[in-house]
């Protein structure tokens, strides 16, 4: 026994020196990419590129994938991999990208810009060379000095104060200002704007929190309002830094986000309170839990972890809303009576109808899931 490791320790050392050795070459050679990947930023700085080029990026995993299943290495794998070395390169190229500005040495006043948020873009647009004066409600006395001048007033506070915020700042401002908001509701506070304020207008509505520390692939959605031209810099600004901007009207927005947020939010709220009156044993129940189960569950923990009144404003921000979730708990009423018959083929021709009308997107569906799941299981 003792021979037969003796052999093997002599015969691995060779082989776990050339591991390393290969290793060390993927480092360098990585290093090389990141050389290359910095020349590309000076390229794109130069030129206005946007960081994210989502086809480049598909057409390279693409062939990587080919290139993998030639090598006899496993395609998944391989996308796996570069998936994670072409998010650190966006992400190195977008904090390179902060420091260029579409316009720098502009004016920006954020109002709200003490908040978490507002905070997020004061800093992206000092960064890239832009002057920023921040508004707040204790300093209200001095907004008609700090609009004097600037080149666009971005307001950012919560959803039942942005309409008489939008009143009272649109007085002190210049017709060649642009006036925006980061409201998740468009409509209104577009009509607001409009209404209020002769020049520039545009909504803007970031599909992410503040803590995301980054634009990359961020999705904010453009609702045009007024001189779209004049508007034109800020959004080629937001997509430098990597944002992936949506354009859409403030009705299509708003229609959109009552699934997208309301609906989805208000359906966790009811899973999560649900669990509570059950009494649930949650630490429990992840011992026996798939990962499909863990990652509902995170998502509802998720939701309970965060600041209930940041919720509340858009589950209730409009009576539309409010109509759309009264209509979701009657949908979920008129299954009682097939539970109480135990009408199992109900529920199968049901589920098959809407498999149906879910057409390709359940296999989508099925793909993305799968890859999170596991994700999820490589982490626990």
């Amino acid at each position: 026994m003792k021979k037969n490791k003796s052999i093997f320790n002599k015969e691995i050392i060779p082989l776990r020196s050339k591991i390393d050795h290969i290793d060390s070459q993927i480092l360098s050679l990585l290093a090389q990419r990141q050389d290359q990947v910095g020349k590309v930023v000076k390229l794109k700085k130069k030129h206005h590129i946007p960081v994210y080029h989502p086809a480049r990026e598909e057409d390279l995993i693409s062939k990587l994938r080919v290139q993998a299943g030639k090598a006899n290495l496993d395609p998944e794998f391989m996308e796996d991999l570069y998936r994670v070395i072409l998010r650190q390169s966006r992400v190195k190229q977008t904090d390179q990208m902060e420091h260029k500005g579409v316009r720098p040495g502009a004016r920006i006043l954020i109002v709200g810009g003490g908040g978490q948020m507002g905070q997020f873009f004061s800093l992206l647009f000092l960064k890239s060379g832009y002057e920023v004066n921040i508004l707040t409600q204790e300093d209200w006395g001095k907004a008609e000095q700090l609009c004097k001048g600037i080149d666009l007033c971005l307001i950012s506070v919560p959803i039942e104060r942005t309409e008489s915020i939008i009143e009272q700042i649109a007085p002190f401002l210049e017709s060649k200002t642009i006036l925006a908001d980061l409201t998740s509701i468009k409509d209104r506070p577009l009509e607001k704007m409009l209404k209020f304020h002769p020049g520039p207008v545009t909504g803007l509505h970031p599909l992410f929190g503040p803590t995301s520390g980054s634009l990359d692939k961020q999705i904010i959605v453009v609702t045009p309002g007024r001189k779209s031209n004049d508007c034109r810099w800020l959004t080629e600004q937001l997509t430098l830094w990597g944002a992936v901007i949506v354009e859409s009207s403030a009705k299509e927005h708003d229609e959109i986000m009552e699934i997208v947020q309301a609906l989805r939010h208000f359906a966790t709220f009811s899973f999560g309170q649900f669990l509570y009156e059950k009494q649930a044993q949650i630490e429990r129940t992840l011992e026996f839990s798939s990962p499909i189960y863990r990652l509902e569950l995170g998502m509802v923990g998720r939701l309970f972890a965060q600041d209930s009144s940041l919720y509340s404003e858009i589950i209730f921000a409009t009576k539309k809303r409010r109509g759309l979730l009264k209509d979701y708990i009657a949908s979920l009423n008129n299954h009682l009576e097939m539970l109480g018959k135990n009408d199992k083929q109900l529920f199968i021709e049901k589920f098959d109808h809407i498999a149906k009308w879910f057409g390709p997107f359940g296999e989508q569906a099925l793909r993305e899931s799968t890859f999170l799941i596991n994700k999820l299981i490589e982490r626990f």
